[in-house]
């Protein structure tokens, strides 16, 4: 009785803008995986991207959890010690893995070894992940 249904409701979301200047994280994204994608195959890409999305959950986790360290600081919760991150399932994230660090560096030409080096200092740590992670992206 007046109501609409679902279907009818839901707005679309906006396609992102592709205007020079005005470029979104979700368009450079999409256009850097086109780029990767035409220099690989489908078997190789996906291991490549599934990769950078691992690194990039076990970051934003950790994140989470050095914050909230960070918060009890005061109660003698000590944010760079790994053993703190594993009491609480959390992968211990070196801070040259971390991917804020990345994120700054992603222009640099060496970017890619910078992710190979992210991935073994990953490993490295955390002893469950060893020979693991691809180091492919150099």
């Amino acid at each position: 009785m007046g109501t609409k249904p679902k279907s009818e409701t839901k707005k679309r979301p906006a396609a992102p803008s592709t205007t020079g200047a005005t470029v979104g994280y979700e368009t450079q994204l999409w256009q850097m995986a086109d780029a990767l994608r035409g220099s690989m195959d489908a078997a190789e890409y996906k291991h490549v991207v599934l990769g950078l999305i691992f690194l990039k959950y076990i970051s934003d986790a950790f994140e989470e959890q050095h914050a909230k360290l960070e918060a009890e600081r005061t109660q003698g919760a000590d944010p760079e010690d790994p053993d703190e991150y594993r009491a609480h399932n959390v992968f211990w994230v070196p801070p040259e893995a971390r991917w804020a660090h990345l994120k700054g560096q992603a222009r640099q030409p060496t970017i890619g070894r910078l992710v190979d080096d992210a991935m073994a200092g990953i490993e490295r740590d955390n002893p469950a992940l060893k020979g693991v992670l691809p180091k492919d992206y150099a």
